[in-house]
């Protein structure tokens, strides 16, 4: 066997691997570890023989930046720190998807909607017919490559797990994101992207399956593929983790300063002034999340590595066909736009409207055979619709307590009565209408409303590719430069935590460009 020795940056490299073990993915087996491992310059060859003698496996090869992710008997893990031929070892810690609400439905109508993202980034103002010269590779849960609003973009991709293939998605994130990328332009056909016309190429590396985790080495891996076999320049991450990947920096830096790549992420979604990695990573550009207001979102972390805002409250895109909801609600004669609790069964209900309260108590055989007008507050939505059910009802409307609509979840509780969310001047309307027969109907679409700084770093990304397709003579890092000197300023006067330079403009990027050059 090759000479061991420890030195201090593994002493560390070790010590921070015992700090981290609680975050470790499971492995395989309960004595084994899985780890991150990078090799010195020049001497791969004899870091692959150490790991080999001491019974470890490379699960996830990075050969580019002279790493692998391995698994090995957890005591070996301190014997691999001592090679000589080993720079650092880390824990091979797990990263999420950046969403924190499920699928709900829009108030969906017949015809093409505009989310309100399009306008609000000027991507209205900027034609997108040079768009083939770009490349945003996707890096999420795969695409829904049948959707009817991706019909004829032009994709690729590559699948780095075990799920399905790259254009499934078991997940529904990978396929929202790429809805707001470019969802396609066509008539009376659901939504569309910032990039709509068929022409931007898209490359999708799947990293998530239906769990919406993966491990920091994988989605490492798929940074390289999307430069490697994508041909990638504008990379785009709607996810994070807690712990930094000392290998995934290194990925960022090789990807952005030596391959002229632009890399953005979620800034998280924790409401908190935590970093979230990849995102704080000095080569990539963390993405916070506004609402239609131009408000921060409460959920939107906020520290000085954020750098860009953009639209991430309910917005709506695509989602693999049929997993979407889509809820109606007449009462009488009028018909109000509603939103349907996720979880709720697809299903439609008809009976008398009746006042609920807070649904805080049920009251067995009070709401036999009607459908319970509830206010929010007090206790759970799941709760609320469990007590109407539970009292005899057939279908729940929960109003808000405040303004703006109502995208509430069950949180995985199983119920079998249809429940909507309505807007709060509806359910006062509503609170006259008593008595009066009131359907109440949840089905599948292909589309859905999600929050989440998952939701900006999409725009933001695809504002970046159609401000570069219109000047492809700028560098990533003056791209970059543009992006947030040309941004709407919000909040402070200036850079701050929450809303970094401002909201993402394609139009004042592209201007400032013309005006001023790159990166000026």
């Amino acid at each position: 066997m090759a000479p061991f020795k420890t030195t201090g940056l593994c002493a560390a490299a070790l010590a921070g691997f015992m700090a981290l073990s609680a975050a470790q993915p499971v492995a395989a087996a309960p004595d084994r570890a899985r780890v991150i491992v990078k090799f010195k310059a020049g001497a791969a060859a004899q870091a692959r023989a150490d790991i080999a003698r001491i019974g470890g496996r490379v699960v996830v090869d990075l050969d580019e930046v002279d790493a692998a992710a391995i698994t090995l008997p957890r005591r070996a893990v301190a014997l691999l720190s001592r090679s000589r031929a080993v720079e650092f070892i880390e824990p091979d810690t797990l990263q999420h998807q950046m969403a924190p609400s499920s699928p709900s439905g829009p108030p969906y109508e017949l015809g093409q909607l505009e989310p309100y993202g399009i306008r609000m980034v000027q991507a209205d103002q900027v034609p997108d017919s040079a768009a083939g010269n770009q490349t945003v590779c996707i890096v999420d849960s795969g695409i829904d490559g049948g959707h009817e609003d991706h019909a004829g973009n032009l994709l690729a991709g590559e699948n780095l797990t075990t799920s399905g293939t790259w254009d499934s998605d078991e997940s529904g994130h990978g396929t929202h994101v790429a809805g707001t990328v470019a969802a396609v332009n066509q008539p009376n056909v659901g939504v569309v992207g910032v990039l709509p016309n068929k022409k931007v190429n898209l490359y999708i590396a799947k990293v998530f399956d239906a769990s919406g985790s993966a491990t920091s080495s994988t989605i490492a891996k798929a940074m390289l593929r999307c430069r490697k076999n994508g041909g990638a320049n504008i990379i785009s991450m709607s996810l994070g983790g807690s712990s930094p990947s000392r290998l995934q920096e290194i990925v960022t830096r090789f990807l952005a300063q030596r391959h002229n790549i632009l890399l953005l992420a979620a800034a998280g979604n924790g409401g908190t002034s935590a970093y979230s990695w990849p995102a704080s990573f000095p080569d990539v550009m963390s993405v916070a999340a506004i609402d239609e207001n131009m408000n921060h979102a409460s959920f939107s972390q906020f520290n000085d590595q954020v750098e860009i805002a953009a639209p991430g409250v309910s917005v709506l895109s695509t989602v693999p066909t049929g997993t979407g909801l889509e809820g109606t609600l007449d009462v009488g004669a009028s018909s109000y736009d509603v939103i349907p609790m996720e979880g709720s069964p697809t299903i439609a209900a008809t009976g008398p409207l009746a006042d609920f309260g807070l649904g805080d108590t049920p009251v067995p055989g009070s709401m036999t055979g009607k459908v319970c007008l509830i206010q929010r507050g007090a206790i759970s939505f799941a709760d609320k619709v469990l007590n109407c059910q539970n009292s005899g009802g057939i279908g729940a409307v929960i109003y808000n307590n405040t303004a703006g609509p109502l995208n509430g979840t069950l949180g995985g509780v199983v119920t079998t009565i249809p429940s909507v969310g309505a807007l709060q001047a509806d359910g006062a309307t509503m609170l006259g209408q008593l008595g009066q027969s009131a359907t109440v109907d949840v089905k599948g679409n292909d589309y859905a409303l999600f929050n989440g700084t998952s939701m900006a770093t999409p725009h933001a990304s695809a504002v970046a590719a159609l401000v570069w397709s219109q000047h492809p003579g700028c560098t990533a890092a003056e791209m970059r430069a543009s992006l947030t000197k040309s941004a709407l300023d919000l909040g402070a006067v200036g850079r701050d935590d929450q809303f970094g330079h401002g909201l993402i403009q394609a139009k004042a990027a592209v201007d400032r460009i013309t005006a001023l050059g790159c990166g000026n």
